[in-house]
């Protein structure tokens, strides 16, 4: 049993730790945003949303719905142009002459929840490497263990996505000029540009 919680936890932490997407955008909500708990939607989108997606690989469904291609072109044009709209919302979000009250506003609930999901679920990679390393590992396990080794891999996302909103919001608390968040949203709309290309390259391919 403590051995399947070490495996699941390490596991989901080596797949969450890298830069992407979605961590660039929780990042930025937490430095974005006046108060820590302003981010809380997106944190918690974002855990929800990769919780989701484990279950869905280790009850094996995820991989079931990979196996129809018309399935996944609709997923990638989808995420193509859903994150060309959300790099260039992020590209003008913030200006010099706004103050952190004004940035706040550019990014309410629903619109993180928006972006979140979209990031989230509309990354193909994210999909893949919990269909393909989380669901896949989770098929040494039966029984309770497999579903400790499950809880494990959703704590993870918890306090990660929870621990990066807060580290933006230390970094956005010592931006008085707003010149850092300038230069933080454009980093992460051309990573997300990026990631609307290479969906763009596998819907010609496709």
């Amino acid at each position: 049993m403590y051995q399947a919680f070490i495996h699941g936890f390490l596991l989901a932490f080596g797949l969450v730790l890298p830069l992407g997407i979605q961590n660039v955008f929780i990042f930025n909500q937490g430095a974005i945003q006046p108060r820590l708990w302003r981010a809380y939607p997106a944190v918690l989108t974002a855990a929800a949303c990769d919780a989701l997606l484990i279950l869905l690989a280790v009850t094996g469904v995820s991989l079931l719905v990979l196996q129809f291609t018309w399935l996944e072109t609709i997923l990638f044009g989808v995420g193509f142009f859903f994150l060309c709209y959300m790099g260039l919302t992020l590209w003008k979000s913030v200006s010099p002459e706004m103050d952190s009250h004004r940035s706040a506003e550019r990014f309410p609930a629903k619109r993180q929840i928006l972006f979140t999901v979209s990031v989230s679920l509309l990354n193909p990679h994210a999909i893949l490497d919990t269909v393909g390393v989380i669901g896949t590992s989770s098929l040494t396990y039966q029984g309770s263990e497999k579903w400790v080794f499950t809880l494990a891999s959703i704590l993870v996302s918890f306090i990660w996505f929870i621990s990066l909103a807060a580290a933006g919001r230390l970094v956005g608390s010592f931006d008085s000029s707003g010149k850092w968040m300038i230069r933080l949203n454009r980093a992460s709309a051309l990573l997300i540009w990026g990631m609307a290309l290479w969906l763009g390259g596998r819907l010609i391919t496709a």
